[in-house]
């Protein structure tokens, strides 16, 4: 009998190399598979650009140590004083003015009153203080210069106003304009700088106007560079300090306003220039009331705005005040009611004070 037994299958070579590809790519697999999860947090390997992995860390740690800076506010910004909590109200027999205020610029405190702040004004020549603001920033060369002509004067002589004494086809410096406007409250100077600056008067006056708004004055409008009146040209005492406060900061503005006599170039119709006073400082020293020194200012007169001074003044120490003083009376007075306001911030000068403003009163 024949013995039947199972024989176990032989691979042949083809299924042996077949079976070898395989655990080789089981092999390669696996390694890639330690590389894919050791080796990328190896020192050698590197996922992101170095140039942004820096800049991160860097904005990180200025975030971590950098303190919050505050915004800060535009130096030439005005703002509208706060009645001081012992705000004075002056009487009426007090100062010979009708409207008054007397203003602490550095704590921003209205210190003094007569009438009310917002009361309608007519400026006058404090006008002038806006016409010099508007000249000396928006002037694109300060060594210009313009050539008087009759056309621009003889409305003016007309009118009456008054002059700084530039005469038909003169050639005048822009400096020269400025302290022609401001020291003898020349017509024909803030006429010249209106042409200069904004080529006509309307296109200039438009330019005081827009920087009116700009400041954030409430009540105030102007028709004209000098202040010759007109009853939609006007403004409040408390506008006026602010645009005095306002020229204060700017250099040019505040050194022309201060100044007591400055002489022109020489020209032709003027060959030892003209000799310029201030309408303010022929009236005083600024002086006049100890602790605080008058260190300029602005006048103005029409018949309908009264006798008008814009001023200001510093303590030894520097801190600063303005006072605006409108429809006064008598060519002195302004000067005196001046020495009474400032003489609340020392107690120098008290509002009894013996001076020629008395005869005025009624």
């Amino acid at each position: 009998m024949q013995n039947s037994r199972k024989t176990e299958p032989v691979l042949n070579q083809k299924d042996t190399i077949t079976l070898a590809v395989i655990m080789l790519l089981i092999i390669v697999l696996g390694v890639l598979a330690i590389w894919a999860i050791f080796g990328a947090k190896s020192p050698g390997i590197v996922l992101e650009p170095v140039a942004e992995t820096a800049f991160l860390a860097e904005t990180e740690a200025q975030t971590e140590t950098e303190e919050p800076t505050e915004p800060t506010s535009d130096p030439m910004e005005v703002f509208y004083p706060d009645p001081a909590p012992d705000m004075m109200t002056i009487a009426e027999d007090q100062l010979v003015a009708k409207h008054a205020v007397l203003v602490d610029v550095d704590n921003n405190q209205l210190l003094a009153v007569k009438g009310e702040p917002d009361d309608e004004i007519y400026p006058a020549s404090m006008t002038k203080l806006m016409t010099l603001i508007v000249a000396i920033e928006n002037c694109e060369d300060t060594n210009a210069t313009f050539t008087i002509t009759a056309d621009l004067l003889q409305p003016l002589w007309a009118q009456s106003a008054s002059m700084a004494g530039f005469a038909d086809g003169e050639t005048v410096t822009f400096t020269d304009l400025l302290y022609g406007a401001a020291l003898p409250s020349g017509a024909d100077a803030t006429g010249a700088l209106a042409i200069l600056t904004a080529g006509s008067d309307e296109a200039f006056v438009q330019m005081m106007n827009d920087k009116a708004a700009e400041l954030g004055l409430k009540h105030t409008h102007f028709v004209n560079t000098s202040g010759l009146h007109d009853e939609n040209h006007y403004s409040t005492p408390e506008d006026i300090a602010l645009i005095m406060e306002y020229c204060l900061k700017n250099e040019l503005c505040k050194e022309v306003i201060s100044t007591y006599t400055y002489t022109t170039s020489k020209t032709e119709q003027n060959p030892n220039g003209i000799k310029l006073t201030s309408t303010m400082f022929n009236k005083m020293y600024g002086n006049e009331v100890p602790g605080i020194t008058i260190g300029g200012g602005k006048t103005g007169y029409t018949d309908e705005a009264g006798q008008c001074l814009a001023s200001y003044a510093e303590t030894p120490d520097g801190h600063l005040y303005v006072a605006v003083t409108s429809k006064g009376a008598g060519k002195f007075t302004t000067v005196f009611d001046a020495f009474k306001l400032y003489g609340i911030v020392t107690g120098t000068y008290d509002m009894d004070h013996a001076d020629p403003a008395a005869e005025y009163r009624e």
